[in-house]
């Protein structure tokens, strides 16, 4: 099991990738098998979809910012509340209330990840 130190390393990690736009370490983080759900799937996605996704929402922000509310970690993972403050390409600040449930595997690589939060909150970003 990864410990507590490589679980908060893998979360900032995470976190100040997608904030820099950095799609190739968000790749690295996860594993090939990784799992990716959101509020509103009807399904998990995989690594290809989910990080299309991420991609999209790179593509339509110019500035990404985590502000953490809380974060717990569990064996094996963490749970993370945060205000993802964006700005849209079009010039418009939106702030999305976001809970993560994040699991890691042996290896320390990024296996599931749940994400819970109000999809009529990204309304400005489908422009």
């Amino acid at each position: 099991m990864p410990t507590h130190d490589q679980i908060i390393e893998a979360a900032d990690q995470l976190f100040a990738a997608i904030s820099d736009g950095d799609i190739d370490t968000v790749t690295a983080l996860w594993s090939d098998d990784v799992t990716v759900w959101h509020s509103g799937d009807e399904r998990d996605n995989d690594k290809a979809r989910a990080l299309k996704v991420i991609r999209w929402y790179v593509g339509t922000t110019t500035y990404r910012h985590y502000e953490v509310l809380d974060r717990q970690v569990f064996d094996g993972g963490f749970v993370q509340q945060h205000l993802l403050h964006s700005t849209t390409t079009g010039g418009e600040n939106i702030t999305t209330r976001v809970c993560l449930v994040v699991k890691l595997g042996e290896d320390g690589l990024i296996r599931r990840i749940d994400e819970y939060f109000d999809p009529a909150e990204l309304g400005p970003l489908l422009g």
